[in-house]
């Protein structure tokens, strides 16, 4: 398993930068994604705890379940079927109040599950596509929130 983990500084409110990460159908404004969709509402919140998100991205299809959800500071999730195969033992989402707006810290943990090449695909491949993905996401996320006035950002 390799553990991926991608760092950005929003500036931003936590609770708007939480709101708008953890609606992944903002997701399509990055054009790395191409459909994000809520196939499950979750419990007590759209994508609370439960949820099922179905996402198509350029790098392939995921049908994730989430498993924790802590506004605003927190949220985790599964990838229970994609498209390439691949193994995920977790995917989360940290935010933290920081004197510039709001760390998000969001880390995988996968692999491409190959016999015998699989750890090499993973480091060599899937890696830096992840990674550019989420940043991509992050700087998505950071345009989306600082050019907006107020309650429009969410």
């Amino acid at each position: 398993m390799e553990t991926m983990t991608v760092e950005r500084v929003i500036d931003a409110p936590i609770d708007e930068v939480f709101a708008w990460l953890t609606t992944t159908t903002h997701y399509t404004a990055s054009p790395l994604v191409l459909r994000c969709r809520l196939a499950r509402r979750g419990e007590g919140a759209p994508y609370g705890v439960g949820a099922v998100r179905s996402h198509l991205w350029v790098i392939g299809w995921f049908r994730e379940r989430i498993t924790r959800y802590e506004p605003p500071y927190a949220t985790e999730y599964v990838v229970e079927r994609s498209l390439p195969p691949s193994r995920h033992e977790l995917g989360r989402m940290e935010l933290s109040e920081v004197a510039d707006g709001t760390l998000v810290r969001w880390t995988t943990r996968a692999e491409i599950p190959v016999p015998l090449v699989g750890a090499f695909l993973t480091r060599r491949l899937a890696r830096p596509v992840i990674t550019r993905t989420f940043r991509n996401i992050l700087d998505t996320a950071d345009r989306a929130l600082t050019q907006l006035p107020g309650p429009e950002r969410a």
